[in-house]
């Protein structure tokens, strides 16, 4: 049976590093934040129930889900964040049980889930053996996330604000890895030191 791990962490912790260098060490990944994004990109599942729901508006020109359009809203109404999750969740869903298969057939001994709600969504720890947290103080997290990104910051202490605290995450963590002023190379050590443990 292969061991199914949970990893989380905020915006700009190093999940998708973390999550590479498992994969590195033979882990089956599954990208839940990318399965979310896919659903919303031009073509997506998620699209013709967007523009039904919130209005054609939302929808840009290059018929993906505006996404600057789509987050203002929902900070200023956390209703219209739930009636997204309502149309976004179930398709994610649906693809992870169709890559856990495809993973498990292929006779992988861990499945790594990144997924960045595990803590706020409530329903994914009955369905893991453990969870890994990737963890920085929030100050680390706004200068990687204005860095790479053309985010002010205050909208991104903004989407901080918005996820699990960090004392939450931390709380629900198996496993902790510190990615705060660390070396790539310390970085990767501490994933092969989690990657053992998953039996890999």
């Amino acid at each position: 049976m292969a061991a199914r791990i949970g990893l989380t962490g905020g915006i700009g912790s190093g999940k998708s590093t973390v999550l590479q260098m498992l994969a590195g060490h033979g882990a089956a990944t599954i990208d839940a934040d990318a399965i979310s994004r896919a659903t919303t990109a031009a073509g997506g599942a998620a699209i013709a129930d967007i523009a039904r729901v919130f209005g054609p508006g939302f929808v840009g020109a290059d018929g993906a889900l505006d996404r600057a359009r789509m987050r203002e809203r929902a900070y200023a109404d956390p209703g219209a964040r739930k009636q997204l999750e309502a149309i976004v969740h179930p398709l994610v869903g649906r693809e992870i049980a169709r890559q856990t298969d495809v993973a498990l057939a292929a006779g992988h001994r861990c499945i790594v889930y990144d997924i960045p709600l595990l803590v706020e969504s409530g329903r994914w720890r009955s369905q893991l053996d453990r969870v890994l947290v990737i963890d920085c103080p929030p100050d680390t997290q706004v200068r990687r996330v204005a860095t790479r990104s053309a985010l002010s910051e205050a909208e991104v202490r903004a989407i901080i604000a918005a996820q699990a605290p960090r004392g939450l995450r931390l709380a629900a963590a198996d496993l902790v890895i510190c990615n705060e002023a660390c070396t790539l190379q310390e970085l990767a050590a501490q994933a092969a030191q989690a990657a053992r443990s998953f039996g890999l």
